[in-house]
């Protein structure tokens, strides 16, 4: 990232690497129960069409918060969480702990680059994150859109029993679903998140409005989750639902679009905008703040081990 004097030391990758994932784990924790209020709302109409329903079960951010938590307890509002750690910890590590290094890597050794450089380490990154990390988004996203039934039925009886199931009942493939489309999603989502990051960020400090600490990282947190679910939420939705469907229900991840386009309208490609917003507004504020003062702590701590007594 940018914002690193010449005289200041600069982190190693390993330090980007291990802060990005425990950052992206500490925002998780914060934001998972908007992500499960996007996730139902995002599958609401499928859900309400394969059993025939007439009635709207979720309305709004809140109001689906409130529904989850009346019929599940607040379990309900965590369920994957465990998935999703573990999805944080090897996507977001490689997605924004490598970025750097790859963007130096286009770049030939220089840490900044235009645009279109870091648009490539973006997607670069993204990409290598979803084909390392793809069975802990599957685990996560299904046990996010199952709801607790009345007979306390459910579809998996824990995050090893769900990666057991589907690798059994789906193959090895399963576990992989709807990889195409989470690589064009996270393509998307890294470029718009941390191009947008970096931007903002290099511009606040080129024109010396904000110095290189919290304020100015909140700015461009923000900045960078608003553009992210604006570009990224029709794909995020595609992705929601071809992964948490049945096997056999779409041929594709675009079949699944043009199914949603015909039946639910091209709005239904921004179900879930709100909760999506004010989950990547508050999980990139979380995680950019974090991670920023991960990488300070980790090199103060690195300089006090390596200096002499």
């Amino acid at each position: 990232m940018v914002g690193m004097k010449p005289t200041e030391v600069v982190p190693s990758a390993g330090i980007k690497f291990f802060g990005a994932g425990i950052a992206a784990c500490i925002a998780d924790l914060v934001t998972f129960p908007l992500d499960t209020a996007k996730v139902r709302l995002q599958i609401q109409g499928e859900s309400n069409k394969a059993h025939g329903a007439s009635t709207t079960k979720y309305r709004g951010v809140f109001g689906t918060i409130t529904t989850i938590v009346r019929a599940e307890g607040l379990q309900g509002l965590y369920n994957g969480l465990v998935a999703g750690l573990q999805r944080q910890m090897s996507f977001a590590s490689v997605r924004i702990g490598l970025y750097d290094s790859m963007k130096q890597f286009y770049t030939r050794g220089s840490e900044n680059g235009g645009i279109v450089t870091r648009l490539m380490a973006g997607c670069t990154t993204g990409a290598m994150a979803v084909a390392f990390a793809q069975p802990t988004d599957v685990v996560k996203v299904r046990f996010q859109a199952q709801a607790r039934v009345a007979n306390g039925t459910k579809r998996y009886n824990g995050t090893l029993d769900a990666y057991k199931t589907i690798a059994r009942d789906e193959g090895i493939r399963g576990l992989w679903k709807g990889c195409m489309p989470n690589i064009t999603r996270n393509a998307i989502v890294n470029c718009a998140e941390l191009v947008t990051y970096d931007m903002i960020k290099e511009l606040i400090l080129k024109y010396d409005v904000m110095t290189d600490n919290l304020p100015c990282h909140f700015t461009a947190a923000f900045g960078a989750g608003f553009c992210t679910t604006i570009v990224a939420s029709p794909v995020d939705v595609v992705k929601t639902r071809f992964m948490n469907s049945a096997a056999g229900q779409y041929r594709s991840a675009v079949d699944c679009a043009l199914i949603m386009l015909k039946n639910e309208g091209p709005m239904a490609f921004y179900k879930g905008f709100t909760p999506a917003f004010l989950r990547l507004g508050s999980w990139n504020i979380v995680m950019f703040v974090t991670y920023e003062q991960i990488k300070r702590g980790m090199i103060r701590a690195q300089q006090h081990w390596e200096s002499p007594l």
